[in-house]
């Protein structure tokens, strides 16, 4: 059974792909994405919503983590970084269903699998500071009675 943390380990495979071989046709290259990475359609649906979303805000979210990297300029940070982080603002600024500190942990546990425990740190830090900013619960999605 898939789960959106796989969903999101194939979003962020994704954007780091997109990040370092921008092509024309996001829907062309999502397709050539899932004839090499099978996934289940309910997974694949969520894991495309996720890479359009942060594709479609990325100009927004990159001045939102540069906003918050004390000292970083984005396009310097390492590409994986840089696309977790990326997919973790998209959720914190537009998926209400999931809560900011969901988003935040997800996104660490991808940067110490993806690359490094300084990763997890570094990724940690800057999407804290961001939650930090948010007018919404932090740990209950928007909607729910937190009590």
């Amino acid at each position: 059974m898939a789960t959106r943390r796989d969903a999101r380990e194939r979003a962020v495979q994704f954007l780091y792909h997109w990040d370092l071989n921008p092509g024309k046709d996001l829907t062309e290259a999502l397709a050539r994405f899932w004839q090499m990475h099978g996934a289940p359609a309910g997974m694949r649906a969520h894991a495309e919503t996720l890479a359009r979303g942060a594709l479609d805000h990325r100009e927004a979210l990159d001045d939102c983590i540069r906003e918050y990297a004390e000292n970083w300029d984005v396009a310097r940070m390492g590409a994986v970084d840089r696309n977790i982080m990326r997919l973790a603002v998209y959720e914190m600024l537009h998926c209400d269903d999931v809560p900011p500190v969901v988003s935040v942990n997800e996104a660490v546990d991808l940067a110490k699998y993806f690359c490094s425990r300084e990763s997890g740190r570094f990724v940690n830090g800057v999407l804290d500071r961001i939650r930090k900013t948010l007018a919404r619960p932090a740990r209950t999605p928007v909607g729910t009675d937190p009590a």
